[in-house]
Formats: C-alpha cells, structure tokens, sequence
C-alpha cells in the first residue's frame, strides 16, 4: 500500500489542456521569454473586438477570466511552481481592468500596455504583497491591483488633460 502512495506521489503532476489554455492566456505563458509581455499583448487582442470594451461588455468578461484564471492558475502552479512565468492569464485580466472605461485610441491603450508593465513588473503595495504568497487567486490579485493603479493613473490624467 504505502509503495502504491510512493510511486503515486512520483508521477508527474499535469494539467488539462483548457487550463492550460486559459492559464497560459491562450498559450502565451509558453513564450521563450517575456512571457508576461505576451499575456498583456493577447489582452490587447480582445480590444479589437468591436464592443468588446463596452462596460457591459468588458466588466462581466473579466469577472469570469479572473475566476477561471484563478481555478486554472492553483491547478498550474501545482505543476510549474509558485506563480510561474507559464502562467499569463492574470496579465490578460490586468490589462483588461486597465482599459475599463478608459476612451480608446491608440496613445491610451499604449499608454495603458506601458504602465500596466511597468506596474506589473515593481508590484506596488499591496501587489506585492499577494506576490509574494501562492495560490492561484494571489497569482491573480497582484495583477488586478496593478490594473487598478494603472487605470486610476490613465483616467487622472485624462482629467487634467495631460494627453
């Protein structure tokens, strides 16, 4: 009996293949470097869509990202480690809170794409603070918090028209 539990505890963990789909945002995880770039790139995507950034529109989608991305990234960092680069879901989510009622033109969504990097990547408090733990709704929540600063950033400066 406790052999059969050894040989068990042994075998490579994996995961299925839509959540891994969904967790690596649509594969971009797999990227050979700067996969988190690419997850905020494929969030970009969506943006083409026509209506897709309607608030009643783009409010409920990332409302169910973010709960399917958190489901798929505990069951993906069971198999690649603690918050791994493979998973970019929460980059799509973050970069989709961005972008919520934030007019688009091309200078606010590559504003938008800058800071939210750039937030993403020095993880103000509390971020930080959810990086540094694991499981997959910390995975997520550092993402939404630099999602939230970024577009708190974007619509100030909206307000005192500094572009």
């Amino acid at each position: 009996m406790e052999q059969q539990q050894n040989s068990s505890e042994e075998t490579p963990k994996s995961v299925g293949l839509w959540t891994k789909i969904i967790g690596s945002g649509f594969y971009t995880g797999f990227a050979p470097a700067a996969s988190g770039t690419f997850g905020s790139m494929a969030g970009l995507v969506f943006v083409l869509i026509p209506n897709f950034t309607l608030p009643e529109v783009i409010i409920p989608a990332t409302i169910v990202l973010f709960y399917l991305g958190g489901r798929a990234a505990e069951s993906m960092e069971q198999v690649y480690g603690q918050d791994p680069s493979e998973v970019t879901v929460d980059e799509i989510v973050g970069m989709w809170i961005s972008l919520w009622f934030v007019p688009l033109t091309w200078l606010n969504i590559a504003l938008a794409f800058l800071i939210f990097r750039v937030l993403d990547i020095l993880k103000p408090y509390p971020a930080g603070e959810f990086d540094k733990k694991s499981g997959g709704w910390n995975i997520m929540l550092d993402d939404v918090i630099a999602g939230m600063y970024t577009n708190i950033i974007i619509q100030i400066a909206l307000r005192v028209n500094l572009f």
